[in-house]
């Protein structure tokens, strides 16, 4: 069994890391690659496939040539860092699909110019952190984790028969042991000429972690271990244990892991975090995001804003028309018409969602009760959102219609006992007006 490993390494701005990689128990060569760029701050991890050490060739040659593609562009990475020149977060995204593209292209054309390596391909999954922010781009079943604050969360989605079947409901997760070809991905580097690579940009915190591995890794951890894992051994010892564990595991597969670890905080660091972890568990627990898993839950809050309003601004008028939806994130938000207040609205609850599916005029106003903090939701940025994500639009749109039918079960409610008390006062008036007739009538007779 051999382990080549590196050990603690710095970039330019502190950024450690210590990646690790073997060939496993069963395994006879290693098809596993990984690949760091100091200076670009890039990590890759790959996890190559095909006979005749062709899976070797294809993971180190799709780790390389994404590494020289993305160095070819540094100066317009450089440019994201600095705010400049109009570069912005799609550009870095279109960057990376299109440097796993290139790398796809060339391990397809190596196949093809040596038969005895023909259907090759590889996995990859690679963290670019430009500035305060990070960029995944993976394709196959290596994954990215974030470790932040002692809590674990996947930010890659498995290409694999066994996460499309899950996500089918055609297999539970008891049952995946007894999947004859569980390893099998659905998508890989190489196989074919062109692939789909998902992206994924997200705020980089100070002390955030994270683990890229391959499968030989992470088919052994669930992420309650490895959170356990993290919060109680040093950062430097975790790679290394991590495949120490794999192999004591079983060690069926190669196994790759790179642990990267973003400085501790200023107290300006701290403040960021704090503000970053609000935004995103307000979004979490609001009713219209109750389902969405965390990468999701970037994803949304990558197509959201933060609005500032002093206590007594309006945020929305009645009767104007509007195209933003509303969810407090600090604060309290009078909802009124006419003048006759209808509720008031904290943290995690929403307002103005009908402005999300059509234009139409607002039906009431709402007010700040106290200087207050929304997240707003715009609808061209939700309709991209829901266009290029059909897991984060079902979620969303069903959220949508339980908040829809629960609004329309309090109306029909509140119509319901309406009409209650009108019949109510109707049979009170008929029947005062059955005592004033029969009062009258002995007033007459007496009077006769």
């Amino acid at each position: 069994m051999t382990t080549r490993a590196q050990t603690s390494s710095i970039t330019r701005d502190g950024i450690r890391f210590w990646p690790v990689t073997d060939v496993g128990r069963v395994r006879t060569h290693n098809e596993d690659a990984f690949l760091v760029d100091k200076k670009l701050r890039l990590f890759i991890v790959c996890d190559g496939m095909g006979g005749h050490a062709a899976g070797e060739v294809a993971s180190n040659l799709a780790a390389r040539a994404v590494r020289e593609s993305l160095a070819r562009e540094r100066d317009l990475i450089a440019a994201f860092e600095n705010q400049s020149s109009g570069v912005g977060r799609e550009d870095i995204m279109r960057l990376l699909t299109a440097s796993v593209q290139n790398a796809c292209s060339e391990v397809y054309m190596e196949g093809q110019r040596d038969e005895s390596k023909r259907g090759m391909g590889t996995t990859i999954a690679l963290l670019l952190i430009a500035g305060n922010r990070g960029f995944i781009a993976h394709v196959g079943d290596s994954r990215v984790y974030l470790i932040r604050d002692s809590s674990v969360y996947q930010l890659t989605e498995d290409h694999s028969l066994v996460n499309e079947l899950l996500k089918r409901g055609r297999l539970t997760r008891e049952q995946i042991e007894q999947i004859q070809h569980k390893n099998a991905v659905t998508r890989a580097v190489g196989v074919y000429e062109s692939v789909d690579v998902d992206t994924l940009d997200f705020d980089v915190l100070p002390g955030d972690r994270f683990l890229l591995c391959t499968d030989g890794l992470h088919g052994y951890f669930e992420n309650a271990e490895l959170a356990k894992i993290f919060s109680e051994y040093p950062d430097e010892k975790i790679a290394q244990l991590l495949v120490d564990l794999a192999n004591e595991r079983g060690g069926k597969d190669n196994i790759t892991a790179i642990v990267v670890s973003i400085p501790e905080a200023q107290d300006q660091g701290a403040t960021l975090a704090q503000e970053l972890n609000l935004r995103i568990e307000t979004l979490h627990q609001s009713p219209l995001c109750r389902f969405l898993t965390y990468q999701e839950l970037v994803r949304v809050l990558n197509a959201t804003s933060v609005r500032e309003v002093r206590a007594g601004n309006y945020v929305v008028r009645e009767g104007e028309t509007g195209d933003e939806l509303f969810i407090v994130l600090k604060g309290k938000i009078r909802i009124e018409s006419a003048g006759t207040l209808l509720a008031e609205l904290g943290p995690r609850e929403h307002f103005g969602e009908m402005a999300l599916l059509d234009r139409v005029p607002r039906s009431a106003d709402a007010i700040a009760s106290e200087d207050s903090a929304l997240i707003v939701v715009k609808r061209k940025d939700f309709y991209d959102l829901v266009r290029q994500d059909h897991s984060i639009a079902v979620k969303l749109l069903w959220s949508f219609l339980m908040v829809l039918a629960g609004r329309l079960r309090s109306t029909s409610m509140e119509l319901s006992e309406a009409r209650d008390l009108l019949a109510l006062r109707d049979r009170e008036t008929e029947e005062g007006f059955d005592e004033t007739m029969l009062i009258l009538d002995e007033d007459v007779e007496n009077h006769a």
